[in-house]
């Protein structure tokens, strides 16, 4: 089956919408390849008996996604399938078109919904002045401190007030957390199949990134020694309660081991955590074991619901003063209004209750998943949000990514997730929250078929 050129009959509306899918379903396919020219607008317009107008606004979106990209002169080229601007997973405007496997949220329903707009409704009646009156986050977050306190002792923590910084979900917590503590040009070295957005930040900031060799407990310690031994490491980035795209949680005993390494080499550790409690039986966190080197992060968003952007970064003490320096200056401080939110919701055991309620959803969901893919190879957490599944031959990963969405399924491929060692985990993500009960049943069972089939020939390239 060829995906590009696409036929006109093959195109929904909106035809823009459509065209931008064709063309990125045919570059994960192969069908075209980095540095393949495409046609011009006023030419594909014709052969598709489409408006330039619609194939503009194709290519301007395919642009902003960093699929493509336009040079001056020379025209409209394919940019690398896998990049450093690229997301693993499809832009929330693709919903109902395609179930949605690929990006990582929790399973919300109608109850979340209502709880926003009660506690919105709260705040009309009972908006505190500093919510929108205090400028400074000593003013504006100061009473929020005391009930995100307590909500770190749920993940294992419990911190001093001054190590404690407000942010507006993980990302921001990450980001203060590398830049507290490695300058450019140093070496950050982490999990070979790791976060999806550290490459592209740590490039951002100058840093140089290495990805270890990981095994069912997440880096091998021989490995992260060696790289101490023969060069100066900065700082160790992992995510060792289930968040990483293959799904390892951290033994006590793995994280001991690495934690002594980091003590005896002199490395800052970042631990994400942005799951927070939503494993009541994981080991406790890095942080605890080593608070004096640890920058530790969490948030609200993945354990509760999306639209509660809250983080919470724990800093060592000897870099607080340079956390607190860059938290300013790059995102001055958390929303108050949704803190307000968060911390009525601590206080009132509305948190506790969500979380709970998140833990049964997804133990549903993995137990779904595990009845469905049951004799394949798969990893995933008991109270996890996604599930690994190895690649079984002659299965590549982009072959796999482009069946699955012409059965139409979003999943994230692995190659999304590469630090430094291409294709040495083949796999795709699949994660468990984003859709219904139906749609991701339905969609898991497509998933399953697929990978205990073959590959059609004409999409392996034979």
């Amino acid at each position: 089956m060829t995906i590009w050129p696409p036929k006109r009959d093959d195109l929904k509306r909106p035809a823009y919408r459509s065209l931008a899918e064709r063309l990125e379903e045919a570059i994960e396919a192969g069908e075209l390849r980095s540095g393949d020219r495409l046609p011009t607008h006023r030419q594909l317009a014709y052969d598709l008996g489409l408006s330039v107008q619609t194939v503009s606004r194709a290519y301007e979106e395919l642009i902003r996604r960093g699929v493509i990209g336009g040079e001056v002169g020379r025209g409209t080229f394919v940019r690398a399938a896998i990049d450093e601007t690229r997301i693993p997973y499809r832009a929330e405007s693709h919903y109902g078109s395609i179930i949605e496997l690929s990006i990582l949220k929790p399973v919300c329903e109608d109850l979340h919904i209502d709880l926003m707009r009660q506690a919105l409704g709260r705040l009309a009646t009972d908006l505190p002045p500093t919510a929108v009156t205090s400028f400074r986050p000593s003013g504006a977050l100061r009473r929020y401190q005391s009930a995100s306190l307590r909500w770190l002792r749920h993940c294992g923590l419990d911190p001093r007030p001054q190590s404690l910084l407000l942010t507006n979900g993980a990302t921001p917590a990450m980001t203060i957390a590398l830049m507290s503590a490695a300058a450019p040009g140093d070496l950050v070295v982490t999990e070979e199949l790791g976060h999806h957005t550290l490459k592209p930040l740590a490039g951002y900031l100058g840093l140089r990134l290495k990805g270890l060799p990981i095994d069912a407990d997440g880096i091998v310690p021989d490995a992260f020694e060696a790289t101490c031994r023969n060069t100066a490491v900065k700082a160790l980035y992992l995510m060792p309660s289930g968040l990483s795209p293959s799904a390892v949680t951290m033994p006590i005993e793995r994280r001991e081991a690495l934690v002594a390494l980091a003590r005896r080499h002199d490395v800052l550790i970042i631990e994400n955590d942005a799951w927070g409690p939503l494993d009541p039986d994981r080991p406790p966190p890095i942080a605890h074991l080593a608070p004096e080197r640890t920058a530790y992060f969490t948030s609200m968003t993945k354990c509760i619901m999306p639209g509660l952007r809250l983080g919470f970064l724990i800093i060592p003490e000897t870099l607080e003063s340079a956390a607190a320096n860059r938290h300013l200056v790059t995102n001055w401080m958390a929303t108050a209004l949704v803190a307000e939110i968060a911390t009525g919701w601590i206080d009132d055991g509305t948190a506790d209750r969500l979380v709970a309620w998140q833990r049964r959803a997804l133990g549903e969901r993995n137990r779904m998943a595990a009845n469905v893919l049951h004799g394949l190879s798969f990893a995933a957490s008991p109270n996890g949000m996604h599930v690994w599944l190895p690649l079984p031959a002659p299965w590549t990963e982009s072959t796999f990514v482009a069946h699955a969405r012409l059965h139409g399924v979003a999943v994230a491929p692995g190659s999304s997730f590469e630090i430094s060692n291409p294709q040495a985990h083949p796999g795709v993500r699949i994660c468990l929250g984003a859709e219904g009960r139906q749609a991701f049943l339905s969609g898991l069972e497509i998933l399953a078929r697929l990978a205990r089939s073959r590959p059609e020939p004409a999409l392996l390239g034979l």
